[in-house]
């Protein structure tokens, strides 16, 4: 049975709060899809998420992938610098962050965990990529994910509107919201997807760098 998992790091309690505020303040009347929730869909960076076979055994992959954060240096906390609110197509808001060699090199070696439990035929081969770069158009075909290696672009997602409002909300959130100039996080987390790849539900977590 095809199981839709995912990895990601976790904010800080602190900031897993602010995120859940700056996504009611960006929307305000507008209600984005699917609603951030300390207590539900979490807010968070995801390293990869997608289709995997009954192989995958997910407390002996957190288990690599934490060891992997300590070989790379990643420990206790990593802090990443928040770079805005940007719009993502198609109808995605997203809190953009910066892009350090450490994170690109724990989200390889979590595909090197992770790579030979996909369940390829579950992979969405209708999906439209037109709006992709290659970049991503290249990784979604390997991985059926599609920010990977180049295309690797850390984010939150703030959730998702009809396209022109998409547009607006980023336009003028300049005006409505202030975004954080750093963002910290501390915990990894193995998650069953849910509306729209959402952190709908924690199976594992762990603390970052502690294997």
């Amino acid at each position: 049975m095809t199981r839709w998992l995912g990895v990601a790091l976790l904010p800080r309690t602190d900031h897993l709060r602010a995120a859940v505020r700056l996504q009611r303040d960006l929307g305000g009347d507008v209600p984005l899809r699917p609603p951030l929730d300390p207590d539900g869909n979490l807010p968070r960076v995801t390293l990869f998420q997608g289709p995997f076979s009954e192989s995958l055994a997910p407390k002996e992959a957190l288990g690599l992938i934490g060891a992997a954060a300590v070989e790379i240096g990643l420990r206790g906390e990593a802090a990443l610098a928040g770079t805005g609110v940007a719009y993502q197509p198609t109808g995605w808001l997203f809190l953009t962050l910066e892009r350090p060699r450490p994170l690109v090199e724990l989200q390889a070696a979590t595909l090197a965990v992770l790579e030979r439990h996909l369940d390829r035929e579950s992979f969405d081969g209708d999906k439209d990529v037109s709006r992709f770069t290659a970049a991503e158009r290249a990784s979604w075909r390997r991985y059926g994910y599609r920010y990977t290696g180049d295309a690797c672009a850390p984010h939150i997602t703030l959730g998702r509107a009809e396209e022109e409002t998409a547009r607006e909300l980023v336009r003028t959130a300049p005006d409505r919201v202030t975004v954080a100039k750093e963002w910290v996080f501390d915990r990894l987390s193995f998650y069953v997807m849910g509306e729209h790849g959402a952190h709908a539900q924690t199976l594992l977590e762990a603390p970052l760098g502690h294997p």
